[in-house]
């Protein structure tokens, strides 16, 4: 029959590394912070499942611990507002484990009873999202702008350290949408460079001292209604082949 092994402190009776054994004992079962990686998430009430990812040495071997169930996810939110983005499967991040049971807190808001007694518990996980081990690491991170991209950085919003504001979309389209006005002011200029401009509109407007129109080929100004072209300055229409100005009830081109 194999015989418990004790410290020398506890051969002795010695009070201290008792107390030193029961502190080691209880925090053992007590929980802060961990890697994990998130396993499935629910969008409806931005909770996931995560599998934590460091293992737990129990009994001389190293354990898998146990998936975290219905794990809030953090997400910035304040004042009306809010920044989401696509949570998926293999993402890692951080699980907090919380001071006391979360549960009707959880399920309820505001301030409630705890539903159990315990303390930094499994049970009680949030997650923060984006803090990545190396090999997740984002790539080409800039170092001189503030950006909110894809993590291929094919598509972003940035503003650089001299005050520029870039966006860039290689993978689709640019899309305004709004029930009002759309504004656009500058103190310079506003250059527009396409293959094509089209716009469409129940009336258009262009008010400015100069205004100069020139294309390589061909101009085509038509309106279903009244088209009214004035200038009390310079107008410019200039085109290296044709200028086609028509309305409902005449054209007129211009070569």
């Amino acid at each position: 029959m194999s015989r418990a092994r004790l410290s020398l402190g506890e051969r002795l009776n010695d009070g201290e590394e008792a107390i030193r054994r029961a502190i080691e004992n209880k925090t053992d079962n007590l929980r802060v912070a961990m890697p994990g990686t998130i396993v499935d998430f629910d969008a409806d009430v931005q909770t996931a499942t995560v599998q934590p990812l460091l293992k737990e040495r129990v009994g001389g071997q190293w354990l898998t611990l146990p998936l975290l169930l219905d794990v809030p996810c953090f997400f910035p939110r304040a004042g009306g507002y809010c920044l989401t983005f696509p949570v998926k499967a293999g993402d890692e991040c951080i699980v907090l484990f919380n001071d006391m049971c979360i549960d009707s807190w959880w399920q309820s808001g505001g301030i409630q009873a705890q539903a159990e007694i315990r303390r930094h518990d499994l049970s009680d996980a949030m997650c923060l999202l984006g803090i990545t081990s190396v090999p997740q690491a984002v790539t080409d991170y800039s170092t001189d702008s503030m950006m909110l991209r894809n993590e291929a950085k094919s598509a972003y919003v940035e503003i650089t350290d001299s005050g520029v504001m870039n966006i860039r979309n290689n993978i689709g389209d640019i899309n305004v949408d709004t029930t009002q006005s759309v504004n656009v002011t500058a103190a310079q200029n506003i250059n527009a460079e396409a293959t094509s401009i089209t716009a469409t509109a129940q009336s258009v407007s262009v008010q400015a001292s100069t205004v100069s129109i020139q294309a390589a080929q061909t101009i085509s100004i038509s309106a279903n209604a009244t088209l009214a072209i004035s200038s009390s300055a310079p107008l410019t229409i200039a085109s290296g082949t044709s200028v086609t100005v028509s309305g409902p009830t005449e054209s007129s081109t211009w070569n």
